[in-house]
């Protein structure tokens, strides 16, 4: 299976930037769907953002749509995750995650590997 590993996360305040990184080891990254969830404290898991294999389809939640950029870098083995005009609600862990399926990615389902997560954090 992919390992996964993510970088990049921070205290940044309301307004502000990150950019996300994880690192796929292996072979078979081109193989797989990506996607970035992430875990707000007392809520459940949600997705955030997913591309497809070649990278030609993305796929946002509502929530971020127009503030984050999800992309991947085949050659490099890592997808990237652009975070803009960051809020305090944005503030949670975040994961990578791996899949077959970029359509099951984004539904949650389907998962071939996660990253252990990076903590992303918005001041006010």
């Amino acid at each position: 299976q992919v390992q996964l590993v993510e970088s990049g996360g921070g205290l940044v305040q309301a307004g502000g930037f990150l950019r996300l990184s994880c690192a796929a080891s292996g072979r078979t990254f081109s193989n797989y769907a990506m996607g970035w969830f992430r875990s707000a404290p007392g809520k459940e898991r949600e997705i955030v953002a997913a591309i497809s294999l070649s990278g030609s389809s993305t796929y946002y939640a509502d929530s971020v749509k127009g503030r984050f950029t999800i992309s991947r870098d085949k050659a490099k083995n890592t997808v990237y995750l652009q975070l803009s005009s960051l809020k305090p609600e944005d503030t949670a862990v975040y994961y990578c995650a791996a899949g077959p399926s970029f359509y099951a990615l984004q539904a949650g389902y389907a998962i071939a590997s996660w990253g252990q997560g990076t903590q992303v954090t918005v001041s006010s």
